[in-house]
């Protein structure tokens, strides 16, 4: 909702002033009436409607005279322009003041009438309309009755060949780089040397200069030019005001994500100041403004659908390629994979030309639950009665502090907290050697109950399987018996291995502390976990404390595309001609309608620590419900 200034006339003397059409301005009668006045009449243009808010007129003393009203407190008097002047001062209104005196005192308002109208997509239908009369832009408001406009982050790199993110400079590539962008429109409608002696300016807070960059579009529109008039360490800018009907097309980027100390909130404003008196600063007038919030950084969850999969090619992952390759062709999924020369030999770095943030450590040490594979996020849930329909992040921390302990740095807790659409939830994960939650969880679309599947890591559910296979008479059947250079083991030496069991069970006291907490985080009940069988051993950490490590590779941290699973090739034992860690699996996973992919990442990605998971990314299909319908 625009705002103006007090009017306030003087008796027996000019006053002149401007007003926006369509706004309510106050005129001050009680206040500039003389001291022995008792009542006062009104007169106008055509073009003026006038409010008198202080009950009915007095009783008139004949049919021809002009109403009266009495001058009391609590008097309201509201103008609003109808039309756009012709030319200065064209319309009038005489306010007429009665007391004791045989004639009244006048006192003569000469208005200008102009249109100024800053406006966006506040409504968010994808287009930006000029503000229905009475809505307030100056708010923006969560829900689906909710309103105010939204911004993006540019930061994704339009141009392969530069070397930052779009938000980090002062250019707009091309179409693609202003569909990142959010459109403002200034519209004016002014009389001729109207802007002789009043002044147009674009602003924006200091506090949010540096949350955002406004272009203005210049030039015609076959060769359009964009000039950067807004953004860190430019405030404000100064507009022309040329006479007649105008409208002027402004773009704007955000520059920062909401984060702690920045809600997301980022007001443009545009203030038509009085310039005419030189020998004083200018006078505001009149002033509109717009609320954005910056969009949230959302997580896609592994239940929506894949459109592309991101790989690394390294030295020695051909084979990794090819079967991560042949999975995407069975989703009908996008493989682009990273060169060597772009990715320096680093297989956990997955996807060119995405958009990215950074947070700097500043206090705080940071460590490897700070890193994405420590960020996972749930399909949609609903917990009680609070729906979160993007789902919740999910998060690894250490169980308490101390000395030894990892924690997420604060930094990158505040940035997700402050996201607002998909509150995050903290994981115990200190307990493993890299600290990630994909090691013991992940999930996985099914058609019945929720729509997924949790799938949990379990110790218990592998020496199950194994004790199973050995009273079957089994005990024999080597694990990674098709490895070379690495050690089988038999399943009866597994099962009698004590120091193994006793590793197992503090993993598994691990995982169910964490079940526990992501049953009542996701509203989970049983029947929608499933256990897949695995072995974790506990290793030395550069702390000296004892970190768990997957024994076999690591089923869970799988590759989800619909209903096609990439899964780490277990090398379990073989019987009758079969994994029988693989046959579980897909025992568990297949009745939901899902097909089963082992993959062999064993020296290529798990002796580092990592499984197909970390080695992959996939770009998925937005989620279908908007954000901003959400009340936080």
């Amino acid at each position: 909702m625009a705002q103006g200034t007090v009017i306030r006339v003087a008796p027996e003397q000019p006053t002149h002033a401007v007003c926006v059409v369509g706004t309510a301005t106050q005129l001050d009668v009680l206040g500039s009436a003389p001291e022995d006045c008792t009542a006062f009449s009104l007169s106008t243009s055509p073009g003026v409607r006038v409010d008198v808010a202080h009950g009915p007129p007095t009783k008139k003393k004949k049919p021809t005279d002009s109403s009266k009203w009495p001058l009391e407190p609590g008097l309201e008097v509201t103008l609003k322009m109808t039309a756009v002047s012709n030319s200065m001062g064209d319309q009038k209104v005489q306010v007429c003041y009665y007391g004791s005196q045989s004639t009244p005192v006048h006192a003569l308002l000469y208005l200008t009438g102009l249109e100024i109208s800053l406006h966006a997509d506040v409504s968010r239908t994808g287009k930006v309309r000029p503000p229905r009369a009475g809505r307030d832009q100056r708010t923006w408001t969560w829900g689906r009755r909710g309103q105010g406009a939204i911004l993006l982050v540019n930061c994704d790199r339009d141009d392969p060949k530069a070397f930052s993110r779009d938000c980090e400079d002062d250019q707009v590539l091309d179409s693609k780089d202003l569909k990142d962008m959010s459109q403002l429109t200034l519209s004016t409608k002014t009389p001729k040397n109207f802007s002789a002696k009043h002044q147009l300016v674009l602003h924006v807070a200091k506090t949010e200069m540096d949350k955002v960059r406004v272009f203005q579009v210049t030039g015609s529109k076959v060769a359009p030019r964009y000039k950067v008039v807004l953004g860190p360490q430019q405030p404000s800018h100064i507009l022309e005001l040329p006479a007649g009907q105008h409208d002027a097309d402004f773009y704007a980027e955000g520059l920062s994500f909401p984060d702690a100390g920045f809600p997301g909130f980022i007001s443009f404003s545009v203030s038509l100041l009085d310039t005419s008196k030189l020998e004083l600063p200018e006078a505001l007038v009149f002033q509109d403004s717009v609320m954005f919030r910056v969009a949230p950084w959302i997580m896609t969850p592994n239940t929506q659908p894949p459109q592309e999969v991101y790989v690394c090619r390294i030295l020695d992952n051909e084979d990794f390629l090819r079967a991560v390759a042949a999975l995407a062709k069975k989703a009908k999924c996008k493989l682009t994979i990273c060169p060597e020369e772009q990715n320096m030999d680093d297989q956990w770095m997955q996807g060119p030309n995405f958009g990215y943030v950074t947070r700097g450590a500043g206090e705080g040490e940071v460590t490897g639950l700070d890193s994405f594979g420590n960020l996972e996020v749930s399909p949609p849930v609903t917990v009680g009665k609070k729906e979160y329909p993007l789902g919740r992040i999910l998060i690894g921390n250490s169980s308490y502090p101390s000395d030894k302990s990892r924690e997420m740095h604060q930094a990158l807790w505040d940035f997700l907290c402050a996201q607002q659409v998909q509150a995050p939830v903290k994981l115990y994960s200190d307990w493993l050697s890299v600290g990630h939650v994909d090691e013991f969880l992940s999930f996985v679309p099914a058609l019945d109950r929720k729509g997924f599947r949790l799938l949990l890591a379990s110790p218990r559910a592998c020496y199950r399987l194994f004790q199973e296979r050995q009273q079957e008479g089994h005990g024999e059947a080597l694990l990674f018996q098709e490895l070379k250079r690495k050690k089988q083991q038999k399943i009866k030496d597994i099962l009698s291995n004590k120091k193994l069991r006793d590793h197992n069970s503090y993993v598994e006291s691990c995982i169910d502390w964490n079940r526990e907490v992501l049953k009542r985080e996701l509203g989970l009940a049983e029947a929608d976990i499933v256990d897949i069988p695995q072995l974790f051993r506990l290793v030395g950490s550069h702390e000296g404390q004892l970190k768990a490590v997957a024994f076999f590779p690591n089923m869970v941290n799988m590759l989800v595309l619909g209903k096609h699973l990439g899964i780490p090739k277990p090398y379990g034992p073989i019987i009758n001609g079969r994994c029988c860690l693989e046959e579980k699996a897909r025992a568990l996973l297949e009745p939901l309608g899902l097909h089963c992919t082992f993959i062999d990442d064993f020296y290529s990605y798990h002796i580092r620590h990592g499984e197909v998971h970390c080695g992959t990314n996939v770009r998925r299909q937005p989620f279908t419900f908007k954000w901003w319908h959400m009340e936080p």
